[in-house]
């Protein structure tokens, strides 16, 4: 009986624990959840110093740290902590030798102890104090600094002489120099056949001498090719343009994975030189690539006050045919909900091919469809063209091409028709160190459009010019001044004989911001009643801009735009200046900053209030 009522109360019991299951399970997840599995090992103090008053050399020290990045993302494990420490002793010791100071004492300490003396299986279960002492010693310089024999044009950096400070760096970019000379020269086997690095602790000095060995003057050998799946052999040949039988370069190596890349048809390209030379000193290379994905879809939007919402969206096909062909489709809705003027349609279909008719030029044939409802006109355009682009060197590109253009619209005048063809002529000279987000270099783009007009067009040419600027300045380089000077004219070809597209307005956001959207134009007289607008055949635009970064995703912008249009000549009697200035945000996104400008009018008649702008990228 007694086993049978121990029985009955174990049951009552599991009925019990079957109804408080739910309960107890959710406390388990709600304590899982707040409370920590194990202990957490909290780091009390952690002291970094160096000896000295050098702070560009305790930043550059502290950026070298994995212990302290540890400390600062609150990893404190302490076998983390333990492996961090271990591996800081050749990191700090690299950055002081990048520095040059090569008889530096560094201490890393936990909790009192040497952390080079602790046996790696015998790591602290806790740390409560770390600490790094750093006592860098003199600073080296150059006893000596020779690295020989050089090819001709060989440019050593400018520290590396005798009486410099020793960076290790230096040394290293003296042979990098040197080697990269002889390569140039032919010699893909240059070397380092000697290099003699003593120092003198007692002088506080470093003697470089380095003996090169340029090794035989080599010529490009057979071409071979590894990972094409669609892709065209003969293609991918053609398009890298190394000819076999040609003196080596390593210019001419860079460019060919260069081209390659233009396509956009490759995610990877990798040349990498034979080790066995053929007959006649020739090296084999070869061409190792990753394919991409053959279609890529990508759309954007603006949004400005007057001007609106502008929609864009563009779909690719890569390597259409097999040998690199690049098919384009896209389309534009601008000025959705304009304040002044209705919305504006294009689409265009354009194919590119590489490599034709040299390995350095994309030919390019082009059909688009435009409507423009602008604020006194609106036409219908289409235009069919052929044209060629030029690599002639990474920041230097030409195009020249020929096309057809037929435009039909109206105007408070009354219906026009315009016909014509065109020889497009251009050239850009790109320097600048980003595209999205330029802090230095400059930006030229000239354009020659010589056209003959059919029927009642008239004939002449249309020049035009777009020069940017960049510096930046201050602590990190964190303020940049931006400039920007944009104009055109129309030459030979009259004002009303000239296709209205072709005219220049100012205003908006290309132009000068603060101003509604191509506000100033030309005012044609109207039949006994009031004046309309259309585009002048001479402008000038300028712009300047102050761009500070206030953290390393946020920045501020100040700006002041202002525009000109004439007739018959710049600074003409019939032409009128405006101006615009104001305020801006700039998010970085890592793909270029989001952007958003407030403006106001300065100077000028075309415009009142307010204009805002959102894109991505700067401005310009």
């Amino acid at each position: 009986m007694k086993r049978q009522g121990g029985a009955g109360r174990t049951r009552a019991l599991q009925g019990g624990a079957s109804r408080l299951r739910p309960a107890l399970a959710a406390a388990l997840m709600i304590s899982a959840l707040v409370l920590p599995t194990q202990p957490l090992q909290a780091l009390d103090r952690f002291d970094f110093t160096v000896k000295g008053e050098d702070k560009a050399l305790t930043k550059a020290l502290r950026a070298n740290s994995l212990l302290l990045a540890q400390r600062d993302e609150r990893l404190t494990d302490p076998q983390d902590l333990f492996a961090a420490a271990r591996a800081d002793y050749a990191r700090l010791l690299g950055a002081l030798y990048a520095e040059g100071y090569y008889s530096a004492v560094i201490h890393i300490t936990f909790d009192g102890r040497e952390v080079a003396d602790i046996a790696p299986l015998n790591a602290p279960n806790t740390v409560g104090v770390a600490a790094i002492s750093i006592d860098p010693g003199p600073r080296f310089a150059f006893s000596k600094a020779q690295i020989a024999p050089l090819a001709h044009g060989t440019e050593l950096p400018e520290g590396f002489r005798a009486g410099q400070t020793a960076k290790a760096g230096l040394v290293e970019a003296a042979v990098d120099a040197a080697v990269l000379g002889w390569r140039e020269e032919g010699h893909a086997k240059a070397q380092v056949a000697r290099d003699d690095l003593i120092a003198n602790h007692r002088d506080a000095t470093l003697a470089a001498d380095i003996v090169m060995a340029p090794g035989p003057e080599l010529a490009f050998g057979p071409v071979t090719v590894k990972g094409a799946e669609r892709m065209e052999l003969a293609r991918i040949i053609k398009i890298a343009g190394l000819k076999p039988g040609e003196r080596f370069s390593q210019t001419e190596l860079d460019r060919a994975a260069t081209r390659l890349r233009r396509t956009g048809v490759f995610a990877s390209v990798v040349l990498a030189e034979g080790e066995v030379l053929q007959n006649g000193g020739l090296l084999p290379i070869e061409i190792t690539v990753t394919e991409q994905k053959r279609r890529r879809y990508s759309a954007g939007a603006e949004i400005a006050t007057d001007d609106g919402v502008s929609l864009t969206a563009e779909w690719i096909h890569r390597n259409l045919f097999g040998g690199g062909e690049r098919l384009t489709l896209k389309g534009a809705v601008t000025n959705i909900g304009a304040a002044t003027s209705g919305t504006d349609y294009a689409i265009g279909v354009k194919l590119d091919r590489p490599a034709t008719p040299s390995a350095d030029t994309t030919a390019s044939l082009a059909f688009d469809l435009s409507h423009e409802d602008a604020v006194d006109y609106s036409s219908d355009t289409a235009e069919f063209g052929l044209s060629f682009i030029h690599y002639y060197s990474e920041s230097l590109t030409l195009k020249a091409g020929i096309s057809y253009k037929y435009t039909q619209g109206s105007d408070p005048g009354g219906d026009f028709r315009y016909r014509n063809f065109s020889l497009p002529l251009g050239a850009t000279w790109d320097r600048r160190d980003s595209t999205t987000d330029p802090k230095g270099g400059f930006y030229i783009d000239a354009t020659a459009k010589p056209f003959l007009g059919l029927g009642t067009t008239g004939s002449g040419a249309k020049l035009t010019f777009d020069t940017r600027g960049y510096r930046s300045f201050g602590a990190e380089k964190g303020v940049t001044l931006a400039a920007r000077i944009q104009g055109g004219a129309i030459l030979g070809s009259t004002l009303l004989d000239t296709p209205r597209d072709d005219l220049f307005f100012s205003g908006g956001g290309g132009t000068v911001r603060g101003q509604p959207y191509q506000s100033l134009g030309v005012p044609i007289a109207r039949n006994g009643s009031s004046d309309y607008l259309i585009g002048g055949t001479y402008m000038l635009a300028a712009s300047v801009e102050v761009r500070s970064r206030i953290t390393s995703s946020i920045g501020v912008v100040g700006f002041f735009d202002i525009g000109r249009v004439d007739v018959d000549g710049f600074f003409s009697d019939d032409g009128d200046w405006h101006s615009g200035a104001g305020l801006g945000l700039r998010y970085e996104t890592g793909f270029g900053p989001i952007r958003l400008d407030v403006a106001t009018p300065v100077g000028g008649n075309t415009g009142d209030g307010v204009q805002l702008y959102i894109g991505l990228g700067q401005s310009f």
